[in-house]
């Protein structure tokens, strides 16, 4: 593991990581947490003979980090086009009216409230801005609006909070729902099994070269987790944060909240099924 490091002439603000794969570039937020790792990946993409760009998540409104993904794409010969989110949550999306602002793009979401322009996203939508094949691959789960953008030319998928650089996401009870990230993961899985996938380029964290085996652990990272928690409740704990404490007491506790709420969407899962 190591953390992205500062290139020369990086504008102040921005962590520039470099490029990832052929058309796209991170640029990391300083936003660094517990629940943000490294900080938010926000991904330029554009094709390599276009002076246009797409830029998925600015991520925070962080005046210094929005300019810097602007002079990281102009320094590159390109004009920001387009601006896409991922998901609504905060560290992906705060800074995006502003940076839609400043670039004078509309931003394009599954969640209308979202949105600067008519445009949404949803299933089947393929952006094309200069060039660029970027289609939109629904991945609800994490929340309800959560998106991935499946990259054919790279044979790459940018997955936002769905799969990380490093560690689990979590399942945002109540709007992310268990049953759905799990079919997310399986969406995912056939785009690496059956589509050419091999990278994936997370929200948070470093880039995964091996797709398939990365979804393939989240898979089975949950189904260890919901059998932990069946346990769990067939001995005696009741309530989420008993769960937790008895499932995750090898975790830092400054975790323990986010992994009530998965904990939370795994119990919900269990009983719709009759599990407990």
């Amino acid at each position: 593991m190591s953390d992205a490091a500062a290139l020369p002439g990086q504008p102040r603000g921005g962590v520039l990581s470099g490029p990832a794969t052929t058309r796209t570039v991170n640029v990391l937020a300083p936003n660094a947490s517990v629940m943000t790792l490294d900080g938010t990946n926000t991904w330029i993409v554009a094709e390599p003979d276009s002076g246009l760009a797409v830029v998925i998540d600015p991520g925070p409104l962080d005046e210094g980090h929005l300019r810097a993904v602007i002079e990281t794409a102009e320094r590159a010969g390109r004009r920001v086009a387009l601006t896409l989110l991922t998901h609504g949550h905060a560290d992906h999306a705060e800074g995006a009216a502003r940076f839609a602002e400043l670039t004078r793009t509309k931003v394009r979401a599954l969640d209308a409230a979202l949105r600067l322009g008519d445009e949404g996203l949803g299933a089947g939508d393929v952006i094309t801005t200069g060039g660029l094949e970027l289609r939109v691959v629904p991945t609800p789960g994490h929340t309800a609006d959560s998106l991935s953008f499946h990259l054919p030319a790279d044979g790459a998928v940018l997955t936002g909070d769905t799969v990380l650089g490093r560690g689990t996401s979590m399942v945002a009870h109540p709007d992310g729902r268990l049953g759905d990230y799990l079919d997310s993961l399986r969406r995912l899985r056939s785009l690496a099994v059956d589509d050419g996938v091999h990278t994936v380029l997370p929200g948070h964290g470093p880039v995964l070269e091996d797709a398939q085996g990365a979804i393939e652990f989240y898979l089975a990272h949950r189904a260890h987790r919901m059998a932990q928690v069946e346990t769990a409740v067939e001995s005696g704990h009741r309530s989420p944060s008993q769960v937790v404490a008895h499932v995750y007491a090898d975790v830092d506790r400054s975790l323990w909240p986010a992994a009530e709420l998965s904990v939370r969407a795994q119990l919900e899962y269990l009983t719709e099924h009759g599990l407990i």
